[in-house]
């Protein structure tokens, strides 16, 4: 993909979030758009989608915003180089925490889908027996 930034309706689009809630993160101060258009607009880069998609995924694993702001900062002072070690340290516990987490949370999903497929089971019999098939919802 092309460098050339990105409007906010172009990033939405991309991160399935809605404009809304693009705004919102960039009122807490979780992304801030990298640039703005003479305009005013917000303009994004690839960095800032790679940014949203990380919350994005955090989310419904109930992390809270001040978690989220956390991680990408670990994740901001694991690629530079430049960090120094305790920083590093810091970072790379938190994101360890943040993986063990994100692990029992998978767990958690997976057995609740587990559920609803069973009871989409037991559900589906009584409607396969009442109607005929070409009837079926």
């Amino acid at each position: 993909m092309e460098n050339k930034p990105m409007r906010i309706g172009q990033v939405a689009e991309r991160t399935e979030l809605s404009i809304k809630t693009i705004r919102h993160y960039d009122d807490v101060g979780l992304v801030t758009p990298s640039e703005r258009s003479g305009g005013g607009f917000r303009l994004y880069t690839e960095s800032d989608v790679e940014r949203l998609l990380v919350i994005r995924r955090m989310k419904p694993l109930g992390f809270t915003l001040d978690e989220m702001k956390q991680l990408l900062e670990s994740l901001s002072i694991l690629a530079d180089d430049t960090a120094d070690p305790l920083s590093r340290t810091t970072a790379t516990e938190f994101i360890s925490a943040c993986h063990t987490r994100a692990e029992d949370s998978c767990n958690h999903l997976r057995k609740q889908l587990a559920y609803a497929e069973e009871l989409t089971a037991v559900l589906a019999a009584p409607i396969s027996a009442e109607f005929p098939a070409q009837l079926r919802p």
